[in-house]
C-alpha cells in the first residue's frame, strides 16, 4: 500500500528550512492520484483598491510551515486519510484579467478530472468565478458558503463585468448556484444604497450581517446551514477580509467590526458532514501584513478546511 504523504515534520527540518509548500508537503505537478491538493492563484489584477495580492498564495505557503499534521481540538487526521500534495500555481495571464478567467477554469478542469478536492491559496475573489464554472461541469449546481465583508455581487465595477466585487453575480447568471442554499456571513461596512445586501436575499440567498454576528457562538447558525445545505454538494469561499483587521489587517479592502478568529473557525469547522466539493482563501496581501499574521490565519484556516472535507477521521 502506498504511503500517504506527510507534511514534513518540524524535528526532521527546522521550521525555518524545507521546502516552500503549503505545510511543507510534497509538491508534484497535476492533481493525478490525489484525494485533495492546494493549489494557488497569484492573482491581483482583478483587485479594485489594494494590490498585493498576487503575492499572497507564496506568502501563506510560507506561514505554513509552522503547521502540523493533527487537529487537536477537532480530533481530525487528514494525513492518515487523504492522499494530498501542493500542485503550485494557476499560470494566469498576469496582463490580462479575462484571459486569466479561462486559464483558471481550465486549470481546475484538469484538477477535477482527477478526481481531487481544490483547495486554492488566493489571489483576489474573482478566481472564485471561473472555479465555480469548472465545478458545475463537473458536480453541477452547487450550494455556497461565502464568508466575506463584501457580497461580491456588483452588476459591473468601472465598466467591467470581470472585477473581484462581481464573481458571485457571475456565478449566478451561469447558474452556478442553488439559490436557496447560499448563505453569506459577515457583510459590513458602507455601502451605496440601503439594499446594498439585499440583492442576494433577493434570490433566495441567507444574508448574515457581521452584527448579527457579534458577541455570539456561530455554532448554532453552521448547524442551521448544514440542515439547510443536505446532502448537495457545497463550495466553501472564505474572503480574509472578513475577519476584523484587528486579526487580519493584511488585506485590500478592510472594514472594521468584522468575525473574530474562533467564530471563523466555528464556521469552517461546521463545514463538517457536508458534501465540499472545493474551497478557497482569498484576499491575502503580504504588503500590508508586515507581521505575517494574515497568512499565518489564512494557513490555519485552509487547514481547518481540509480537516472537515469528505473521508477525514476524526478521533
Amino acid at each position: 500500500m502506498t504511503r500517504l504523504n506527510q507534511p514534513l515534520g518540524g524535528n526532521e527540518m527546522p521550521r525555518f528550512g524545507g521546502p516552500v509548500t503549503m505545510m511543507r508537503l510534497p509538491s508534484q505537478e497535476t492533481a493525478e492520484g490525489l484525494d485533495a491538493c492546494f493549489v494557488g492563484v497569484p492573482m491581483d489584477i482583478g483587485t479594485s483598491n489594494r494590490p498585493g495580492t498576487r503575492l499572497g498564495p507564496r506568502q501563506i505557503r510560507d506561514e505554513s510551515r509552522m503547521l502540523r499534521p493533527y487537529n487537536m481540538a477537532t480530533g481530525a487526521a487528514p494525513f492518515d486519510c487523504l492522499q494530498v500534495a501542493d500542485i503550485g500555481d494557476v499560470p494566469i495571464n498576469t496582463f490580462d484579467l479575462k484571459k486569466s478567467v479561462e486559464i483558471i477554469a481550465e486549470h481546475y478542469r484538469a484538477i477535477l478530472a482527477h478526481g481531487a478536492i481544490p483547495l486554492t491559496l488566493g489571489g483576489d475573489h474573482t478566481l472564485t468565478w471561473p472555479i465555480l464554472r469548472a465545478i458545475k461541469e463537473r458536480h453541477g449546481p452547487v450550494a455556497l458558503i461565502h464568508v466575506d465583508a463584501h457580497a461580491d455581487i456588483n452588476e459591473h465595477m468601472f465598466g467591467e463585468t470581470v472585477a473581484h466585487g462581481c464573481p458571485f453575480r457571475r456565478a449566478w447568471e451561469e447558474e452556478c448556484l442553488i439559490n436557496d442554499r447560499v448563505t453569506q456571513i459577515g457583510l459590513r461596512g458602507t455601502g451605496y444604497a440601503p439594499e446594498d445586501f439585499d440583492w442576494g436575499r433577493s434570490q433566495g440567498w441567507t444574508v448574515v450581517q457581521a452584527e448579527s454576528c457579534w458577541h455570539r457562538s456561530l455554532v448554532p447558525l453552521m448547524e442551521e446551514i448544514r440542515e439547510r445545505v443536505g446532502d448537495a454538494p457545497v463550495y466553501l469561499s472564505f474572503d480574509i477580509d472578513s475577519l476584523d483587521p484587528a486579526f487580519a489587517p493584511g488585506t485590500g479592502t478592510v472594514e472594521p467590526g468584522g468575525l473574530t478568529t474562533w467564530q471563523a473557525l466555528e464556521i469552517v469547522r461546521g463545514c463538517a458532514g457536508l458534501n465540499l466539493v472545493g474551497c478557497d482563501l482569498v484576499e491575502v496581501s503580504p504588503p500590508y501584513d508586515p507581521t505575517g499574521n494574515t497568512a499565518l490565519i489564512a494557513a490555519n484556516l485552509l487547514y481547518e478546511m481540509l480537516c472537515v472535507l469528505p473521508g477525514v477521521s476524526r478521533a
